[in-house]
């Protein structure tokens, strides 16, 4: 039909459903079962999240909220619970009683900040006998009433008044202030205890025990400010020759004896030998614990030496330890520490007013004295940073010493009841002052546990 050439192929009908299953193969490729499945998943939860996202935001939020509400409920838990006797105990408290070591990195090496004598040499550790003295003040004579009453009405002196004198303090008039600074071999000045109505009432008794004190730690708390932390970490001997004596008001009296804390009938609550003050002399309480800071030779008129410490601190090292270890070892005769925090005068007034710890105006009227007399503004005396923390200072009873503190409680009446602000100004004034002990604050550290004040004292009411 088609001519020589062509060729005939014949296929039959099972040759032709053969290819054609063929070609079906060959065009589709089958895919694995796992792939679709995997395929089917990821669409179904892209489509639940779509459908379902107002849901998936709410439930974290509801769970963050649920479990800020559980904290909440719990909390009321630690505050003090007068039915179960139960209350939370002050943070500060994790302070109390610790006697591990303070310890600083020098040179690469830690080592401690207070190098105390090992426990055998402090149980044998003397008083030393006081050597013949080089100072130029021989003694201190203390102005009263009947040294000069021509010059003042002195039971009419004011409690209270633009430079806070009173019949306790005497009115050192600007001349008589002036006169103070000028070294002599026995000088007379204003140092408290200046009229018999004056206040500062102490008993008898507590003035015979006060005076067969050599050596003394002293404390005080007015106002009902701050609780009595037993001190701790001292030697036999220290326990034997030392005594331990807390000033309270009739306010911080009733305070303790409210919380069970009574005065057992030989005057002690522990190690503490508790002095009762009457008749305060100022309304402002942080002046009236000026006088047991930095009157204690006038406290303590047989004392040689004394270690003063705030009350929001607990004492926890042998107090003659401590004396030998920042005194006698460095032949000095008053140890304070350095502040932690700033080094000039003029910061520390800027300090304060922000502070609240005293009004812009008294800084300024100090500032205004201090700058008038060429007080400079050096961060160091004598090597020294001349800025003090003053919450623990040890030192010995001199002549010296005593004028010192004198002329430094006068500043404090005077002018703020600050007294950092004028610890290196009266330190610059009395240039013959030099063998003192400007101590690190890890060295304080190391001497006292911190406590923090726990509450604000109240003042006296006229």
């Amino acid at each position: 039909m088609f001519g020589n050439n062509s060729i005939s192929i014949s296929v039959s009908d099972s040759d032709s459903d053969e290819l054609g299953r063929m070609r079906v193969r060959v065009r589709r490729k089958r895919k694995k079962p796992g792939h679709r499945v995997k395929n089917e998943l990821v669409r179904r939860v892209i489509r639940a999240i779509l459908k379902y996202w107002t849901l998936l935001i709410f439930l974290p939020a509801a769970g963050l909220l649920v479990f800020e509400a559980s904290r909440i409920g719990r909390k009321p838990s630690l505050v003090v619970n007068s039915e179960l006797g139960a209350a939370k105990k002050p943070k500060s408290e994790g302070n109390l009683n610790r006697l591990d070591p303070t310890t600083r990195v020098v040179g690469g090496v830690r080592e401690r900040c207070l190098k105390l004598l090992p426990l055998e040499e402090l149980e044998h550790l003397d008083i030393p006998e006081g050597g013949e003295s080089t100072s130029p003040v021989k003694k201190v004579l203390y102005m009263s009433e009947n040294d000069i009453p021509f010059l003042e009405e002195n039971t009419n002196l004011q409690r209270t008044g633009a430079t806070r004198f009173n019949v306790f303090t005497g009115n050192q008039t600007r001349d008589q202030r002036e006169k103070s600074f000028k070294v002599n071999e026995t000088p007379m000045v204003h140092c408290g205890f200046y009229s018999e109505y004056g206040g500062f009432k102490i008993s008898n008794e507590d003035k015979n025990y006060m005076q067969s004190c050599k050596v003394v730690v002293s404390t005080c708390a007015f106002g009902g400010g701050d609780d009595l932390y037993q001190p701790i970490g001292m030697s036999e001997s220290s326990l034997r020759k030392v005594c331990y004596v807390a000033f309270w008001d009739e306010i911080t009296l009733s305070a303790q004896e409210s919380v069970g804390h009574r005065i057992g009938e030989d005057g002690f609550i522990g190690k503490w030998r508790i002095v009762v003050v009457q008749e305060l002399p100022f309304t402002d309480q942080r002046l009236n614990g000026k006088i047991p800071k930095m009157l204690g030779h006038r406290l303590f008129p047989h004392a040689k030496y004394s270690i003063w410490v705030d009350s929001k601190s607990q004492f926890r090292r042998d107090p003659l330890g401590v004396l030998e270890a920042l005194l006698w070892r460095s032949n000095s005769v008053l140890a304070i520490s350095e502040h932690g925090a700033r080094s000039s005068v003029y910061d520390e007034a800027k300090a304060v007013v922000k502070k609240n710890k005293a009004t812009p105006e008294e800084v300024e009227v100090q500032l205004t004295q201090y700058h008038h007399d060429d007080f400079p503004e050096d961060k160091r005396f004598n090597g020294k940073k001349a800025l003090a923390e003053a919450s623990v200072i040890v030192r010995e009873h001199t002549p010296l010493t005593n004028l010192f503190m004198c002329l430094w409680f006068n500043e404090v009446v005077r002018f703020t009841s600050r007294d950092q602000l004028s610890f290196p100004y009266v330190l610059w004034r009395l240039k013959v002052l030099k063998n003192i002990n400007m101590f690190p604050v890890c060295t304080r550290k190391d001497l006292v546990n911190s406590m923090g004040h726990i509450r604000k004292a109240k003042p006296l009411i006229t």
